[in-house]
């Protein structure tokens, strides 16, 4: 395996392959156990609403949270059954469940297996004047054993003695040794935005595809939305598969993959040509 080999662009057929419309739970009953590198599941919140702009929308409301539990749990178990012995799983979720969350991934990986619980903070949105404002989201990270693979963010290093060298940044960024992710939400003129709700900052999942998956390695969206993950994923030469029950999402995943995949080619084309005049 060659990690530096050039990214080769999915054919549309292939495309079509990797993002598939369905419950997720049924099309992890075809996953092979052990097979998937890395899960990052961003699942619906359970916020009571519908989720809805002028793209797309889709329901995020249970009768209660018992009954949003439910329907969690099996695919949470599906979901630890197809993870490799080195595997991760990132499960993205917020102040309603992720309590929740961390008592039952415990139950199913063992709480030796928890890694970290990472804050990745924000400035849009949460305010009240009943409370603190709500401007986070949090990150559940397991790994399925201790011999799972990671391989830190590098950023270029600050100080004087390291001039001119990259560090690791495990501190995640910006505020030293804690674990708080520092990635701006995506506003309402940016250009990334494809107007699905509560899609994520494609900086936010490149920095956690390449620090939790190896190069080659599957990514697993078990709840894909517009499919950032699987944009970063495959910019950063990882192999991947979506699932969501939304056929605006999955439309929407499907396009930006196919744009992802022009904008690769007619970059490699560029960086041949400039090779061969050299």
């Amino acid at each position: 395996m060659n990690p530096t080999r050039e990214l080769k662009a999915p054919h549309e057929d292939q495309i079509e392959a990797c993002v598939q419309q369905g419950d997720c739970l049924d099309r992890l009953a075809r996953i092979k156990d052990h097979s998937v590198d890395l899960v990052y599941l961003d699942p619906p919140f359970n916020t009571g609403r519908t989720q809805a702009t002028t793209e797309a929308s889709y329901e995020d409301q249970w009768p209660d949270l018992n009954a949003y539990l439910e329907f969690m749990n099996p695919r949470l178990e599906a979901i630890v059954r197809v993870l490799d012995d080195r595997g991760i799983l990132l499960l993205h979720c917020d102040w309603r469940t992720c309590h929740h969350f961390r008592h039952r991934l415990d139950s199913l990986m063992g709480p030796e297996n928890f890694v970290n619980h990472l804050i990745w903070m924000y400035g849009l949105g949460g305010s009240s004047p009943r409370r603190f404002a709500r401007k986070h989201d949090d990150i559940l990270f397991y790994a399925k054993g201790r011999d799972y693979f990671f391989e830190p963010p590098m950023v270029p290093a600050t100080s004087n003695r390291m001039k001119g060298q990259m560090k690791k940044a495990t501190d995640v960024i910006d505020i030293p040794a804690i674990d708080v992710i520092d990635v701006p939400a995506i506003n309402n003129m940016a250009q990334e935005r494809v107007g699905y709700p509560t899609q994520k900052p494609l900086a936010l999942l490149e920095m956690l595809v390449g620090a939790c998956c190896p190069v080659e390695g599957l990514v697993l969206d078990p709840f894909c939305g517009s499919g950032t993950t699987l944009v970063a994923a495959h910019r950063l030469n990882r192999r991947f598969l979506g699932i969501d029950r939304n056929e605006q999402a999955v439309r929407l995943a499907r396009r930006r993959l196919k744009e992802t995949a022009v904008s690769t080619n007619r970059d490699s084309r560029k960086r041949r040509s400039v090779r061969s005049s050299s």
